[in-house]
């Protein structure tokens, strides 16, 4: 990695100052649960389109729990997952323990409960106190997302000290990139990538898999380029933006990784 410049290193003090704040506070309101937006209004006739399809295929209303921007989101993630399996030409792995690493607030949850069927849910995340401009804190937003969600919890942790294994673990866009850990208003000094990969293959189960997605081509290369030196093998990559995620500056980038010696995903979609 390049050696960060005098403004990015400001940043990360400021930025670590506040972290270091949050961690110590542990402020708490109790949970906060959305206003539901009942319907999702301002669709696209091809956005409309996969979202009746979601629905349909996956016996989901987002919308009937969710605000407007999380159930979108929410559609958009679990459109991702549905058509890089079918690419794949393998059915996703089901049941288990599916772990999501650097989970944020954790408003996918449903999402991935939807695809993944799991026994239990994890979601994982360092900066889990940080506090926002209503009073709450993203410990009490997770608390929300994940209250209706079977099998799901969040959990405060830093994954890189995190023990728990699993059959799945899942990376939504994980920082690799100074500019990406600073404009999440995080410190450098958590932009530890090569250690983040490291404690995935160690939580993997034998035969677990690994599913990432980044932003683009170029930060998909980065990223695998820690997975292969963390001792992950390439299952497969696929991209393709899509009409939910026609939106981004990139298109998304997902990857399937297992442990050495595994027949990971073959062995657990073939059963699915």
């Amino acid at each position: 990695m390049r050696n960060p410049s005098l403004i990015e290193r400001l940043r990360s003090w400021r930025h670590g100052f506040w972290f270091g704040v949050s961690r110590r506070v542990r402020w708490r309101r109790g949970l906060h649960r959305e206003q539901p937006a009942r319907e999702l209004r301002g669709l696209g006739a091809l956005e409309a389109q996969r979202v009746s399809a979601l629905r349909s295929g996956y016996q989901v209303q987002f919308e009937q729990r969710l605000g407007p921007r999380s159930s979108k989101i929410n559609y958009e993630y679990l459109d991702i997952l549905d058509r890089a399996w079918a690419h794949w030409g393998r059915g996703p792995p089901r049941g288990g323990v599916v772990c999501d690493v650097g989970c944020a607030s954790f408003w996918y949850a449903a999402a991935l409960h939807a695809f993944f069927r799991p026994q239990r849910l994890i979601g994982i995340e360092i900066e889990g106190h940080r506090l926002f401009r209503d009073g709450r804190a993203r410990i009490d937003y997770a608390a929300g997302y994940v209250a209706d969600v079977p099998g799901a919890e969040f959990v405060v942790a830093d994954y890189a000290a995190f023990r728990e294994p699993s059959d799945t673990i899942t990376a939504w866009f994980p920082f690799v990139t100074a500019t990406a850990i600073l404009g999440w208003r995080l410190p450098l000094s958590l932009l530890r990538p090569e250690t983040l990969f490291s404690s995935i293959k160690l939580n993997l189960k034998p035969g677990g898999l690994f599913v990432m997605v980044n932003h683009g081509p170029e930060e998909a290369e980065l990223a695998g380029s820690y997975c292969g030196a963390a001792g992950l093998q390439p299952l497969g990559r696929w991209q393709d933006a899509g009409a939910l995620s026609a939106y981004r500056s990139a298109p998304p980038v997902l990857s399937w990784w297992q442990p050495p010696g595994s027949e990971a995903a073959a062995s657990r979609g073939k059963s699915a």
